[in-house]
């Protein structure tokens, strides 16, 4: 791989961090992303704004935490994204599938030919919440030692860039010798924003047509958002899923209009 496939490849791939405590970390963090070759940080509802602690630990870096554009929700700094890695130290209910950081950097790189990249990093003492989690579409998770397994935010930025840095320059070894459930995403593959508005309408219908039968939504739509994320569907593919929800959609519509009149049931 040339410089400049590497460069190009690099400018997709973005560190997203969530909710961050401690500004100290946020320079810290960028620091840690520059000594890799990469520089798209993003801030997500940072707790405190950067200040001169910031600048302090990011120690040449300021320049990607001046650049890094701040999002309200994780949902808005991914909405552009092909692919998303959530950095997890635990299991959580929201089963995705495990990546060790040297899958998880190669994967990444196929990933950016595509379009953009997200890794994902949640804030320092509880990590990512549930509902971000479900926003991604693997996680990974740093193999520390148990006995002390609690790995600052910027060293696990580092761990994971340099694992992106060692895939862009061909050196990326596998870690993991079975097949991946996930394959990274091809050419055409929907942004991040598509499918979730596919999932907003999926959740939709559902209630529509009754499907739950008054169990909880959370468990089916969980499995099937992970059905979907796998599929690595294309634009066209979303548009026509969105199509046949929308018919069941006025379906149920005219169900319900018609059992009210008297007319059904």
């Amino acid at each position: 791989m040339n410089a400049s496939s590497n460069t190009a490849l690099a400018d997709q791939l973005r560190i997203v961090l969530v909710g961050t405590q401690h500004p100290g970390n946020i320079g810290s963090a960028a620091r840690a992303m520059k000594t890799m070759g990469l520089s798209k940080l993003v801030l997500v509802a940072p707790e405190k704004a950067p200040d001169r602690d910031t600048q302090a630990m990011a120690a040449g870096a300021d320049d990607l935490v001046e650049a890094a554009p701040v999002f309200a929700t994780l949902a808005e700094a991914v909405a552009d994204c092909r692919w998303v890695l959530g950095a997890t130290a635990r299991s959580r209910r929201i089963q995705l599938e495990p990546l060790h950081p040297r899958d998880a950097g190669a994967r990444a790189v196929l990933a950016a030919a595509s379009g953009p990249v997200a890794l994902v990093f949640g804030r320092e003492r509880t990590g990512l919440d549930n509902d971000e989690l479900q926003l991604c579409h693997a996680a990974v998770h740093i193999p520390s030692d148990p006995a002390f397994s609690s790995l600052n935010l910027a060293a696990a930025v580092q761990v994971l860039s340099y694992e992106l840095r060692c895939a862009l320059m061909g050196e990326a070894g596998s870690a993991a010798p079975e097949a991946v459930r996930t394959p990274p995403p091809g050419e055409g593959v929907a942004s991040h924003a598509e499918l979730e508005g596919l999932f907003g309408q999926l959740a939709e219908t559902l209630d529509q047509i009754d499907f739950h039968k008054g169990r909880a939504p959370e468990s089916a739509m969980r499995k099937l958002r992970r059905l979907y994320l796998r599929a690595n569907l294309d634009s066209a593919e979303i548009r026509l899923l969105r199509g046949v929800l929308a018919d069941a959609q006025r379906m149920a519509r005219l169900a319900g209009e018609g059992s009210s009149d008297g007319k059904i049931g």
